[in-house]
Protein backbone atom coordinates (compact mmCIF):
# COMPACT_ATOMS: atom_id res chain seq x y z
CA UNK A 1 0.00 0.00 0.00
CA UNK A 2 1.53 3.22 -0.93
CA UNK A 3 1.68 5.90 1.81
CA UNK A 4 0.19 9.42 1.36
CA UNK A 5 3.91 10.76 1.45
CA UNK A 6 5.02 8.00 -1.50
CA UNK A 7 1.43 8.94 -3.39
CA UNK A 8 2.19 12.73 -3.54
CA UNK A 9 5.60 11.86 -5.10
CA UNK A 10 4.17 9.67 -7.51
CA UNK A 11 1.88 12.47 -8.55
CA UNK A 12 4.89 14.94 -8.68
CA UNK A 13 7.47 12.59 -10.51
CA UNK A 14 5.13 12.27 -13.50
CA UNK A 15 2.84 15.41 -13.45
CA UNK A 16 5.50 17.13 -16.09
CA UNK A 17 5.10 14.18 -18.64
CA UNK A 18 1.09 13.81 -18.39
CA UNK A 19 1.04 17.28 -19.05
CA UNK A 20 3.33 17.21 -22.05
CA UNK A 21 1.51 14.35 -23.38
CA UNK A 22 -1.93 15.89 -22.93
CA UNK A 23 -1.00 19.16 -24.76
CA UNK A 24 0.22 17.16 -27.37
CA UNK A 25 -3.28 15.13 -27.62
CA UNK A 26 -5.44 18.02 -27.42
CA UNK A 27 -3.38 20.97 -28.58
CA UNK A 28 -4.87 23.07 -25.39
CA UNK A 29 -2.88 23.84 -22.40
CA UNK A 30 -5.70 24.82 -20.27
CA UNK A 31 -7.61 21.41 -21.59
CA UNK A 32 -4.38 19.64 -20.31
CA UNK A 33 -3.68 20.51 -16.93
CA UNK A 34 -7.73 20.19 -16.49
CA UNK A 35 -7.24 16.48 -17.94
CA UNK A 36 -4.07 15.68 -15.55
CA UNK A 37 -5.66 17.08 -12.36
CA UNK A 38 -8.85 15.39 -13.16
CA UNK A 39 -6.39 11.82 -13.74
CA UNK A 40 -4.78 12.92 -10.61
CA UNK A 41 -7.63 12.91 -8.41
CA UNK A 42 -9.20 9.99 -9.62
CA UNK A 43 -6.17 8.19 -8.91
CA UNK A 44 -5.40 9.45 -5.29
CA UNK A 45 -9.52 8.84 -5.01
CA UNK A 46 -10.07 5.57 -6.44
CA UNK A 47 -6.67 3.95 -6.46
CA UNK A 48 -4.31 5.58 -3.63
CA UNK A 49 -4.40 2.48 -1.40
CA UNK A 50 -2.88 0.15 -4.19
CA UNK A 51 0.79 -0.59 -3.82
CA UNK A 52 3.08 2.16 -5.54
CA UNK A 53 4.08 -0.53 -8.20
CA UNK A 54 0.82 -0.46 -9.56
CA UNK A 55 0.42 3.62 -9.91
CA UNK A 56 2.54 4.19 -13.06
CA UNK A 57 0.18 1.73 -15.48
CA UNK A 58 -3.08 3.14 -13.40
CA UNK A 59 -2.21 6.48 -13.76
CA UNK A 60 -1.81 5.70 -18.03
CA UNK A 61 -5.20 3.87 -18.22
CA UNK A 62 -6.73 7.19 -16.19
CA UNK A 63 -4.92 9.78 -18.09
CA UNK A 64 -5.87 7.63 -21.39
CA UNK A 65 -9.17 7.74 -20.57
CA UNK A 66 -9.75 10.68 -19.10
CA UNK A 67 -8.39 12.13 -22.61
CA UNK A 68 -10.85 10.36 -24.77
CA UNK A 69 -13.68 11.54 -22.02
CA UNK A 70 -12.71 14.93 -22.93
CA UNK A 71 -12.11 14.43 -26.83
CA UNK A 72 -16.17 13.17 -26.59
CA UNK A 73 -17.06 16.05 -25.02
CA UNK A 74 -15.41 18.41 -27.17
CA UNK A 75 -17.34 16.54 -29.93
CA UNK A 76 -20.80 16.93 -27.99
CA UNK A 77 -20.34 20.58 -27.86
CA UNK A 78 -19.68 21.48 -31.70
CA UNK A 79 -21.97 19.47 -32.93
CA UNK A 80 -25.13 20.65 -34.19
CA UNK A 81 -28.67 18.55 -35.48
CA UNK A 82 -29.29 19.68 -38.73
CA UNK A 83 -33.28 19.08 -39.31
CA UNK A 84 -35.03 16.36 -36.18
CA UNK A 85 -37.58 15.02 -38.48
CA UNK A 86 -33.73 13.10 -39.53
CA UNK A 87 -35.14 11.13 -36.55
CA UNK A 88 -38.02 10.31 -37.48
CA UNK A 89 -37.00 7.69 -39.86
CA UNK A 90 -40.29 5.03 -40.28
CA UNK A 91 -37.93 2.25 -41.68
CA UNK A 92 -36.44 -0.11 -39.83
CA UNK A 93 -33.27 -0.96 -41.59
CA UNK A 94 -31.12 0.72 -39.06
CA UNK A 95 -29.15 2.87 -41.00
CA UNK A 96 -30.06 6.15 -39.52
CA UNK A 97 -26.75 7.67 -38.59
CA UNK A 98 -26.41 10.30 -36.06
CA UNK A 99 -23.30 11.35 -37.08
CA UNK A 100 -24.42 12.01 -40.24
CA UNK A 101 -27.24 14.61 -38.87
CA UNK A 102 -24.25 16.86 -37.15
CA UNK A 103 -22.49 19.85 -38.44
CA UNK A 104 -19.12 20.81 -37.96
CA UNK A 105 -19.53 24.85 -36.68
CA UNK A 106 -16.17 26.36 -39.07
CA UNK A 107 -15.33 29.46 -37.40
CA UNK A 108 -14.01 30.18 -41.03
CA UNK A 109 -16.94 29.96 -42.81
CA UNK A 110 -19.38 30.84 -40.15
CA UNK A 111 -19.17 33.54 -37.14
CA UNK A 112 -21.70 32.25 -34.72
CA UNK A 113 -23.67 34.72 -32.89
CA UNK A 114 -23.49 35.15 -28.68
CA UNK A 115 -27.57 34.24 -29.23
CA UNK A 116 -27.10 31.36 -31.25
CA UNK A 117 -24.31 29.63 -29.63
CA UNK A 118 -26.75 30.12 -26.36
CA UNK A 119 -29.49 28.54 -27.91
CA UNK A 120 -27.41 25.68 -29.71
CA UNK A 121 -25.38 24.87 -25.96
CA UNK A 122 -29.46 24.95 -24.81
CA UNK A 123 -30.84 22.33 -27.00
CA UNK A 124 -27.55 20.12 -26.95
CA UNK A 125 -28.26 20.02 -22.52
CA UNK A 126 -31.92 18.97 -23.53
CA UNK A 127 -30.84 16.31 -25.92
CA UNK A 128 -28.40 14.75 -23.59
CA UNK A 129 -30.79 14.91 -20.77
CA UNK A 130 -33.40 13.09 -22.71
CA UNK A 131 -30.70 10.61 -23.99
CA UNK A 132 -30.32 10.00 -20.03
CA UNK A 133 -34.15 9.72 -19.94
CA UNK A 134 -34.21 6.46 -22.10
CA UNK A 135 -34.85 3.10 -21.11
CA UNK A 136 -30.91 1.36 -20.11
CA UNK A 137 -30.92 -1.51 -23.19
CA UNK A 138 -32.46 1.61 -25.43
CA UNK A 139 -29.44 4.17 -24.14
CA UNK A 140 -27.15 1.75 -24.12
CA UNK A 141 -27.52 0.94 -28.30
CA UNK A 142 -28.19 4.15 -29.16
CA UNK A 143 -24.61 5.43 -27.93
CA UNK A 144 -22.61 2.45 -29.09
CA UNK A 145 -24.17 3.05 -32.81
CA UNK A 146 -24.01 6.97 -33.06
CA UNK A 147 -21.54 7.95 -30.73
CA UNK A 148 -19.31 5.11 -30.52
CA UNK A 149 -19.81 4.58 -34.19
CA UNK A 150 -19.95 0.93 -34.10
CA UNK A 151 -22.18 -1.06 -36.45
CA UNK A 152 -24.27 -3.12 -35.59
CA UNK A 153 -23.06 -6.60 -35.45
CA UNK A 154 -20.36 -4.56 -33.30
CA UNK A 155 -22.97 -3.61 -31.15
CA UNK A 156 -24.91 -6.52 -30.76
CA UNK A 157 -21.52 -8.86 -29.82
CA UNK A 158 -21.17 -5.77 -27.56
CA UNK A 159 -24.44 -6.01 -26.00
CA UNK A 160 -25.08 -9.84 -26.32
CA UNK A 161 -28.59 -9.58 -28.27
CA UNK A 162 -29.74 -10.34 -31.70
CA UNK A 163 -28.80 -7.42 -34.42
CA UNK A 164 -32.79 -7.16 -35.11
CA UNK A 165 -32.71 -6.04 -31.16
CA UNK A 166 -29.83 -3.29 -31.77
CA UNK A 167 -31.94 -2.28 -34.81
CA UNK A 168 -35.08 -2.37 -32.46
CA UNK A 169 -33.70 -0.62 -29.31
CA UNK A 170 -32.38 2.15 -31.53
CA UNK A 171 -34.96 2.95 -33.69
CA UNK A 172 -36.89 2.89 -30.70
CA UNK A 173 -34.74 5.33 -28.92
CA UNK A 174 -35.08 7.53 -32.00
CA UNK A 175 -38.51 7.91 -32.26
CA UNK A 176 -38.54 8.70 -28.36
CA UNK A 177 -35.81 11.58 -28.88
CA UNK A 178 -37.96 12.79 -31.86
CA UNK A 179 -41.00 13.13 -29.39
CA UNK A 180 -38.96 14.28 -26.43
CA UNK A 181 -37.59 17.42 -28.50
CA UNK A 182 -41.12 17.95 -30.61
CA UNK A 183 -42.70 18.42 -26.94
CA UNK A 184 -40.33 20.64 -25.94
CA UNK A 185 -41.10 22.87 -28.70
CA UNK A 186 -37.11 22.71 -29.94
CA UNK A 187 -37.24 23.08 -33.90
CA UNK A 188 -33.68 22.91 -35.27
Amino acid sequence: MATEQELSDFLKSVEKRAFKRSVYHVRDDEAALDIVQDSMIKLAEHYGDKPLAELPMLFQRILSNTTLDWFRRQKTRRALFSNMSDFESASDDGDFNLLETLEEVDSSEKTESAEDSTSRAQILREIELEIQELPARQREAFLMRYWEEMDVAETAAAMGCSEGSVKTHCSRAVQALSKAMKAKGIQL
